[in-house]
């Protein structure tokens, strides 16, 4: 239940904060008609204020306590304004007993060093207050300490306890990221597991396909019905090497949707249409006899040429044009993108991961990828691939 009470005050500060003052304050309001009723004659000892004058006092006395976030500050507005009264001889009000909640406000909220100062102010308070409008006693004086004291140690024993309490709660979030952080490094072992078994099988599957593929073309001419019987054999394998492959990679991809696109990725005859589309003014130009490469490596080429067209894009400048040139003329595959843009002067991006994308492509193949602005201006994306004929 105080768990409840606690995170609603949370939430409606300023309407837990009126609450807190609500009982004092009904108090001072309920004793404005005894003390309108007292005769100025009867309050000898002190000016009498009027209903007025009351009403104002309270009202000075009790705002301070609304200060939820500076206790220290309402402390010491409280007891100026009590100092004030007294250097007036004006006779204690119910709203005096504000200066009490603002020590235990002192005492739940500051430090030690803070709260210790408050309790004595407080006592030099209870002191002050009897010497003036009473003769004072060890006894009385005593038994004003005892209740200012008490009001004090509350409040450090609620202090210590919320303190104690904010301790087990920083506990038990920190305790619940490391078990989701232990629960996220389980499931990424158990994929890693799960796809290295998933790679045997494929890879089983696959030599399979080029056994039964290679018989198949010794009993072509010599026995049709066997080289039949070889073909069906790859299509069932292949058919469960693919359905495997499609296991690994849901297993690998922890956002796999129930909609994943098997379409054939992007190759070297689309890069035409990549570059003339591009937000880039480009063009393309190729050297040499085109190769047929494979699959895997065509798509690595075309992710760099979209990763380069797209650096260019962001960090070119205005007017940017760039320039896409794939060689197959020599022993490795050349692709080449530049632009005439900022290049050095261009600023850095903090978050960018394109290079090490396209260094992780091209070293999928033995190859090797630079980026670095030109002399005199413009950036150059330069790759190099073994050329691997397709299978």
């Amino acid at each position: 239940m105080f768990g409840k009470v606690r995170a609603w005050s949370r939430r409606h500060e300023k309407l837990a904060g009126v609450l807190r003052v609500a009982p004092l304050a009904t108090l001072c309001a309920i004793l404005v008609v005894p003390y309108a009723t007292v005769p100025p004659t009867a309050t000898a000892v002190g000016p009498h204020l009027g209903v007025a004058g009351y009403v104002a006092l309270s009202a000075a006395l009790l705002w301070p306590l609304l200060w939820r976030d500076r206790a220290v500050a309402s402390f010491a507005a409280i007891a100026l304004i009590s100092f004030g009264q007294w250097l007036a001889g004006v006779n204690p009000l119910p709203a005096n007993l504000a200066v009490l909640v603002a020590l235990w406000a002192v005492a739940y909220r500051c430090s030690f060093r803070w709260s210790l100062a408050a309790g004595l102010v407080t006592e030099l308070g209870v002191f002050l207050a009897l010497s003036r409008w009473d003769t004072p006693t060890l006894g009385m004086f005593f038994s004003a300490s005892i209740f200012t004291v008490t009001v004090w140690l509350t409040g450090l024993y609620a202090s210590t306890r919320r303190r104690y309490l904010e301790g087990l709660e920083e506990r038990a979030e920190r305790a619940e990221r490391e078990r989701d952080q232990q629960a996220r490094m389980a499931a990424a072992a158990e994929r890693a597991r799960i796809a290295r078994e998933l790679h045997d099988v494929v890879a089983h599957n696959v030599s399979v396909m080029v056994v039964q593929a290679d018989g198949a073309g010794y009993a072509l001419d010599t026995d049709p019905e066997q080289a039949r019987e070889a073909v069906r054999a790859i299509s069932k394998t292949g058919r469960a090497a693919l359905a495997e492959m499609r296991r690994l990679v849901g297993v690998l991809r922890e956002d796999e949707q129930a909609d994943t696109d098997y379409t054939p990725q992007p190759g070297l005859g689309q890069l035409e249409d990549l570059v003339r589309g591009s937000a880039v003014p480009a063009r393309l130009q190729v050297g040499g006899a085109p190769v047929e490469l494979p699959e895997g490596q065509q798509l690595a080429v075309y992710r760099i040429v979209q990763e380069a067209l797209t650096n260019a894009l962001k960090h070119g400048g205005p007017g940017v044009r760039a320039l896409v040139e794939i060689d197959y003329s020599g022993p490795e595959l050349v692709v080449r993108v530049t632009d005439d843009g900022r290049g050095a002067a261009a600023p850095r991006s903090a978050d960018g991961h394109g290079l090490i994308g396209m260094r992780e492509r091209v070293g999928m193949y033995g190859g090797a990828v630079s980026a670095e602005p030109l002399r005199g201006g413009g950036f150059e994306v330069l790759a190099r691939l073994p050329m691997v004929k397709a299978a």
